[in-house]
């Protein structure tokens, strides 16, 4: 007998109206109530998951951290000493070592999936820039796939971090960033050559080959310098693309695609016309064919051909900050979403307009 294949669960961090659900891999979407546990018109930034634990989800938000319960379809909000959360990241090798960064920005780890925090002390790091005349905030924290033991954080506006001891303690490395104003960064392995970093920035792109010491400007195909998201498709093939556009939420963007390890670029053609920058791709080793895009200013977008094609999803929502996708087994989730209302169209109830 055939295994029933996995559903693909999309999830979508708004600036303003919680998280949305999908079950059918972004065809349709709902939106938990405050019943749910999270607070409905939260600011959701950053969503994090683990393959041994598909129970479980960690969110960061303007109130906190939570953990949503796939089985029970409810949020938890987890007691900390972290206000607002930009950053979430999960320990590939242990899925109850989370680590966040907040604004203005901090870091900080938990060694028991959420439920206690520790202060992580980085150098230079300072909670309000007079670049934006505001506080800074880490945009990022990703776990280095190449070097165990390795993380990495960005900070807007305040640079790259670098730790090669899971976190106890930080380096500044920011030597060649024409900006501090850093977004998102990805590292790769090129089979039989060196490790490969890229970063976005406000300014461009940046490229690192030893490690983080020193970064080179890299000149990008578009008129817009503002770059956000840098995601390798999740098979080590060497194809990464980059989310740009015209500034925070801007009016024009571009998907870009490398398929040489970032050396060079070319559009990845989002069907338009693109009413604001692009801001997340979301991807999976579970599939990583399977692609999933949006605008800040919430268009929304699938791939099923690793990046080839895309198509342009029914839901726009009204901004997006973070977008996350994962495959799970048929009925993990046992309870209903906690809804005032069901979702439905006027058509559907047999209405029809005068």
């Amino acid at each position: 007998m055939a295994a029933t294949p996995n559903e693909v669960h999309v999830y979508a961090g708004t600036g303003g109206h919680s998280a949305w659900f999908s079950d059918d891999a972004g065809e349709t979407f709902v939106h938990p109530n405050s019943h749910s546990g999270m607070y409905l018109e939260a600011r959701v930034w950053s969503i994090a998951t683990h393959l041994a634990t598909p129970e479980r989800l960690f969110a960061g938000s303007d109130q906190g951290i939570f953990r949503w319960d796939e089985p029970a379809a409810r949020w938890t909000h987890l007691p900390s000493p972290m206000q607002d959360v930009w950053a979430v990241a999960v320990d590939p090798g242990n899925p109850d070592v989370v680590m966040a960064g907040t604004r203005p920005a901090r870091f900080w780890r938990s060694a028991d999936a959420g439920q206690t925090w520790s202060p992580l002390i980085a150098p230079n790091i300072i909670p309000a820039s007079d670049v934006n005349a505001g506080p800074t905030r880490v945009t990022q924290i990703l776990f280095d796939p190449v070097d165990d033991g390795t993380v990495w954080a960005t900070v807007e506006i305040g640079g790259i971090y670098r730790s090669r001891d899971r976190g106890a303690t930080w380096e500044y490395r920011d030597k060649g960033l024409v900006s501090g104003d850093v977004h998102g960064l990805a590292v790769l392995k090129p089979p039989g050559g060196a490790k490969v970093l890229l970063a976005t920035t406000n300014r461009g792109l940046h490229r690192s080959e030893d490690n983080g010491e020193t970064w080179a400007f890299q000149e990008l195909p578009s008129p817009w310098p503002y770059s956000r998201s840098v995601v390798p498709r999740a098979d080590n093939s060497g194809v990464v693309f980059i989310t740009n556009g015209n500034g925070p939420p801007g009016n024009d963007g571009f998907l870009l695609r490398s398929r040489d390890y970032g050396k060079t670029w070319e559009n990845a053609r989002l069907p338009g016309p693109l009413e604001s920058t692009v801001w997340c791709v979301a991807t999976n080793a579970a599939d990583p064919m399977l692609l999933f895009a949006c605008t800040n200013l919430g268009e929304l977008f699938r791939s099923t051909d690793g990046g080839e094609t895309w198509k342009r999803l029914p839901h726009v929502f009204g901004e997006l900050r973070a977008l996350h996708w994962r495959a799970l087994p048929p009925g993990t989730r046992r309870a209903a979403h906690a809804l005032t209302r069901p979702v439905q169209k006027a058509k559907e109830l047999g209405w029809a307009a005068a």
